[in-house]
Order: structure tokens, then C-alpha cells, then sequence
């Protein structure tokens, strides 16, 4: 008993081009699914691994970006302190001007309190001015490190800056004596101008290391989307010319079935001739 089934050679070809063509379905409707062109190495080696590279950098600069953002709102919020901290002390000086025109000696003197409660509401905020856990403008300042690749080789170290009452001028967190004499106000008065100068020059400090920040964070943002990009073009499939391809290849399958039953009919009309 024979256990073989012998094909003709135009019922094999035409066989074989209808497998073909159904496999190539196959593979544009996974494409058409996926949008993708080279869904594993097998597709395209070359092209796969290569884009998985892409991907793997745009994957660890996504963690640089998201630290990088992390330290420009670091700096922002000291940045804000040193604003709002400087409105105070602005506050500070123009009461020590009134002072200067009050008629008491009481009126000086409690001129010289509100003074003092709002140095120390400055050191309050100075403290309050954090982010994360960092603050760059405390008694006791941190420092921020933010590293802008991958391997942690280039990093930019921003140094904090002590903005705190005691610091700013010779010490601004006191009224000399009270401010009883012209003296003793215009002497605060150089002090708390020369706060407001230590405070433009923070401000200035941070705000270009903002910048930096900024200009590296954006610089990060556009090489991941160019390396997505990248990696896209090396894997993505084209949906208008698959949409395209299958269309053709039913028609080629129909075509090919047709083919196929041809030739089966041609094997019938032999068998015909022994009946």
C-alpha cells in the first residue's frame, strides 16, 4: 500500500506559490497589527538590535531628563526664596526710613520690632524654601549635583548659598539699639542695602545655573525624540504601502486557488479516461 501521495509538477508549483502567498499574508497583517516591519531579529536582525539600542539610550536619558528637571526645580525654588526674601528685607529698609522721621522715641522703637519680627519671618522662609529634601539658600546650605549622561561622567555640582538673616549684611536680624539715634538707622540701612546686594548676586548665581539646566534639559528632550525617531525609522512599518501589499497578495491568493483547482482538474480528466 502506497504511503506516499505523488503531486503533478503543476499541482506542486501552483501549491507551493499559494503557501508562499499565504505566508506573505501572514506576515504584512502582523505588520498591518503591529506597525511594525521587524517585530523580532528574525525579521531583520541588523535592524532589530540596532533599534533596540536607540531605544535603550532614549530609555536611560528619559531617567537623566527626569533629573535634570528634578534640579531646575530645585533652583527654582530657591530662587523664589531669594525673591520673596528680598520683598522682606526691601520691607526692612523702608521701615528704617520712616524711622528716620518719626517723632519718639517709642515710635523708633516699635518701628525697630516689626523690623526684627519680619527678619525673623526672612529666616522662616529662607528655611521653608526647599525641594526634594533641598534646600540651596538654608543657614546651612545643601548642594545639588545633577549628573547630564548616561555613564555619570558629566555632572554639574550647584553650591549653596546662605541666605539666612545673620548672614545677609553684618547681621540684619537685629535693630541697632533699637534705632534711638539717626546713627543707629542709617547704620542698619547700609546693612540692609548691602543684603539686597548679596541677594541680586545669589539670585544671579542660581538663575544662570538655571539657564545651563534648562538648555541641557532641553537638549536631552530633543535627542531622545531623535533617537526614537531613529529607531522607528529602522523597524516602522509603512500602514499605506502594507495596506497596499495585502490587497495585492488576496488577489494573488484568489488568483493562486483558482491556479490550483485548474490544475487538479486537469489530473480528473485523466482519471476520466479509465472509467
Amino acid at each position: 500500500m502506497a504511503s506516499q501521495v505523488n503531486l503533478s509538477a503543476a499541482t506542486r508549483t501552483n501549491l507551493l506559490a499559494l503557501q508562499n502567498t499565504t505566508k506573505l499574508i501572514g506576515r504584512t497583517q502582523e505588520r498591518l497589527s503591529t506597525g511594525l516591519k521587524v517585530n523580532s531579529a528574525l525579521d531583520d536582525a541588523s535592524a532589530f538590535f540596532q533599534s533596540r539600542s536607540l531605544q535603550n539610550r532614549a530609555s536611560d536619558l528619559n531617567g537623566i531628563k527626569n533629573g535634570v528637571e528634578q534640579g531646575v526645580q530645585t533652583l527654582k525654588a530657591a530662587l523664589n526664596g531669594i525673591e520673596q526674601a528680598t520683598k522682606i528685607v526691601e520691607q526692612i529698609k523702608g521701615l528704617a526710613e520712616s524711622a528716620k522721621t518719626a517723632l519718639t522715641a517709642g515710635e523708633r522703637s516699635s518701628l525697630a520690632n516689626q523690623a526684627e519680627r519680619l527678619a525673623a519671618q526672612l529666616d522662616n522662609l529662607i528655611g521653608d524654601s526647599s525641594y526634594n529634601g533641598v534646600n540651596l539658600i538654608k543657614a546651612t546650605p545643601d548642594n545639588l549635583e545633577v549628573n547630564f549622561n548616561e555613564d555619570s561622567a558629566i555632572e554639574l555640582t550647584i553650591t549653596g548659598i546662605n541666605m539666612s538673616a545673620a548672614q545677609l549684611g553684618a547681621d540684619i536680624s537685629t535693630a541697632t539699639n533699637n534705632w534711638a539715634t539717626n546713627g543707629d538707622i542709617n547704620a542698619d540701612i547700609d546693612e540692609y542695602t548691602s543684603a539686597l546686594g548679596q541677594m541680586r548676586t545669589a539670585a544671579s548665581t542660581l538663575g544662570s545655573q538655571n539657564t545651563l539646566l534648562q538648555t541641557r534639559l532641553d537638549f536631552t528632550k530633543t535627542l531622545v525624540d531623535t533617537l526614537k525617531e531613529g529607531s522607528d525609522m529602522l523597524i516602522a512599518a509603512d500602514m499605506n504601502e502594507e495596506g497596499v501589499n495585502l490587497l495585492a497578495l488576496q488577489t494573488r491568493q484568489q488568483l493562486g486557488i483558482n491556479s490550483l483547482s485548474l490544475a487538479a482538474q486537469s489530473e480528473q480528466a485523466i482519471l476520466s479516461l479509465f472509467r
